[in-house]
């Protein structure tokens, strides 16, 4: 029993100093080391991914700090861009030849002159619009318009300073280089000193102004606008203590217009409006010399290639003085005469053909008739008609016209006058760049 005991003992010791259990024990080790350079590695590579989250992080910051500043840099140069002028020079360059039937004695078969050399400036900077025109005449220097606005909306624009005045037939109620009998009363293609606005919600359009004044103060003849610059008596002899004609300006004038755009067909278009101005008289009289008004109802038409403008107007000077019997207009370095109260229809038909011919595209075929009747004091009535044709060629815009008139400036006599009629024929050649 003893002997198998201490053969036990002696096969354990021999096992537990076998090469065997020593690869045991080697490997044991080894594989802690491993399991110790894996830590050592996992640790490293936690550390790395930090700082590369970092690293992107500093990269993040740097493309975002970039982005703001070519953002910025966009904004500076996109509001540098919209600050410098955006303004458009333009003009134009006219003659006129014109023979006129009431020059008995003139032999020379008519004048050629200079009519007018104009300078426009059209644009805006900084979204405030400018619209300006500075004319010159062989006898005066005048400005025709000059204002600023700002469009508030697609359908609301205000603007400030000489401006048409909207009234009737708009822009311009006639074809011809004369223009009708209602321009020379101020009621046609007029500008005034004030603030307007125009509001064209769908197919409307409304037009609100408040007109200071004329655009040189009632103070001058030299106007391109027919303006009011006094009144007068029929025959001053027979009035004491009346020494020729009075000063008076329309002031503080309120003009409304409305026009509607009735698209009939896709040939037909009308358009129905109306238009009144009301406004104050005022001369030497401390408490001002009275007020006016003007009133008007007016359609153009157009089919095709045909348009049709017809307009009623009416119009009356309540003055103080109940001596006055006839106004004074200031236009073209001249002073004309009109009636303090009348009624005018204006009728004005043009067709134009589109043409190929070398430069020429287009010409303009038309007859504008105006009458001013009912007139006070028992005037006679004034008449005006042109018969003529347009022609646009590149630069060059030609008007040829026949005008017949009675008591109509710059035809026959003054419109307080009894004159007969006279008949011209004027050829106005103009370069419009």
């Amino acid at each position: 029993m003893m002997k198998k005991q201490l053969l036990a003992i002696s096969i354990g010791v021999a096992l537990g100093t076998s090469p065997l259990s020593a690869t045991a024990a080697t490997s044991d080790a080894s594989a802690e080391r491993i399991m110790q350079e894996l830590e050592a590695l996992k640790q490293r590579v936690e550390t790395l991914q930090g700082e590369l989250e970092k690293e992107r992080a500093r990269n993040d910051q740097i493309e975002q700090k970039q982005a703001d500043q070519a953002e910025q840099v966009a904004k500076a140069e996109e509001k540098a861009e919209a600050s410098e002028p955006d303004i458009n020079v333009g003009g134009a360059v006219r003659f006129n030849y014109t023979y006129n039937d009431a020059n008995e004695g003139n032999d020379r078969g008519g004048d050629l002159a200079f009519d007018t050399f104009r300078l426009n400036f059209d644009g805006e900077i900084n979204d405030v619009i400018l619209s300006a025109e500075w004319r010159w005449y062989e006898y005066m220097s005048v400005i025709h318009h000059a204002w600023v606005g700002y469009e508030f909306t697609d359908d609301l624009m205000a603007r400030a300073g000489i401006f048409q005045v909207p009234f009737g037939v708009l822009p311009y109620n006639s074809h011809n280089f004369y223009f009708s009998s209602l321009y020379y009363v101020g009621l046609e293609d007029n500008y005034d000193f004030g603030v307007g606005t125009t509001y064209t919600p769908g197919d409307w359009r409304f037009d609100l102004a408040l007109l200071k004044n004329d655009e040189r103060g009632g103070s001058s003849l030299e106007s391109y606008s027919s303006n009011v610059v006094g009144y007068d008596y029929e025959d001053t002899a027979a009035i004491d203590d009346v020494d020729g004609a009075r000063d008076s300006q329309t002031v503080n004038t309120l003009a409304a217009r409305a026009e509607y755009d009735y698209k009939v067909s896709d040939q037909l278009t009308l358009k129905p409006g109306a238009s009144v101005k009301y406004g104050q008289l005022d001369g030497a009289s401390p408490g001002g010399d009275g007020d006016y008004y003007a009133a008007a109802a007016h359609l153009v038409a157009d089919y095709d290639r045909w348009n049709l403008q017809l307009q009623y107007t009416d119009w009356e000077y309540d003055l103080d003085d109940s001596d006055a019997q006839f106004m004074n207009y200031g236009y073209y370095a001249g002073l004309y005469t009109g009636p303090l109260s009348a009624k005018a229809i204006t009728a004005n038909l043009a067709y134009t053909l589109p043409v190929e011919w070398g430069p020429v595209s287009s010409l303009t075929f038309y007859n504008d008739y105006s009458l001013i009747y009912d007139k006070n004091n028992d005037y006679e009535d004034t008449y005006m008609n042109v018969t003529g044709m347009a022609v646009a060629a590149g630069g060059l815009y030609t008007y040829f016209d026949i005008i017949n008139g009675q008591n109509q400036p710059f035809v026959a006599d003054g419109m307080t006058s009894d004159g007969g009629s006279n008949t011209i024929f004027n050829i106005n050649v103009g370069y419009y760049f």
